[in-house]
């Protein structure tokens, strides 16, 4: 038995790990990555998204396991259609951050610019800790159909949502170190670097819509409400 359950366990890991690099997840994570200045900090707010990602699940998945329940379509739906909204709004926020730094160039005071960089940062891993917390949410009923039908007790599936967890936050510190590094050595060509973001908060906007026309009309969610 243990070793059937280290090996659930380990499946789990592994799926978590993939479950970091779906499309949705990705393209928000990289808004917040393609805004860091420094590789760490785009590594770290990948980390705040696992934290955040993992909690809800971790809660959530557990309170529903416990009363042996599923969350209903129409709501698990309208869960996911808040990560679309959430996408078009990163993206357009990440292509408005562009004009900002047009009006605000840097400045010479270097205490004013470490104050400046110091909030930006706590900003960044507050709104990756909040993206991961909507990804948690939106994706805890499909997490707690696959957790019910892999484990046999309630104690186990806490276990492995926490395992799944830790793979997602493994997943996306690899993603975000990766992608952050373009970013990164494109900061001193400012052209380039604008492209960059310009191009992440196009396509995460778009991802968006086109996400949420999917769940709306192919998926049903807007006959579901009306």
């Amino acid at each position: 038995m243990e070793i059937t359950l280290f090996s659930v366990l380990a499946l789990g890991f592994i799926l978590g790990i993939r479950h970091a690099m779906e499309p949705d997840h990705m393209i928000a994570v990289s808004t917040i990555a393609s805004q860091s200045k420094k590789l760490w900090q785009a590594s770290l707010a990948g980390v705040f998204w696992g934290i955040g990602h993992t909690a809800t699940l971790f809660v959530i998945g557990t309170i529903l396991i416990l009363m042996k329940d599923e969350i209903p379509a129409q709501w698990s739906l309208t869960l996911e259609f808040l990560v679309g909204i959430m996408l078009v709004y990163l993206g357009i926020t990440a292509m408005l951050s562009i004009r900002k730094k047009q009006r605000h160039p840097s400045s010479h005071h270097h205490h004013e610019n470490e104050q400046n960089t110091y909030k930006s940062n706590k900003g960044t891993y507050y709104k990756s800790l909040f993206i991961g917390f909507v990804h948690g949410i939106a994706g805890s009923g499909a997490m707690v159909l696959l957790t019910m039908s892999t484990v046999q007790s309630v104690w186990q599936g806490a276990l492995y949502i926490f395992i799944f967890g830790a793979g997602t936050v493994v997943g996306m510190l690899f993603f975000t170190t990766i992608i952050g590094i373009p970013f990164i050595l494109s900061m001193k060509r400012m052209v380039t670097g604008k492209a960059l973001i310009l191009t992440t908060g196009a396509v995460s906007t778009l991802f968006g819509v086109y996400y949420m026309y999917n769940l709306g009309v192919n998926d049903g969610l807007f006959r579901l409400w009306l």
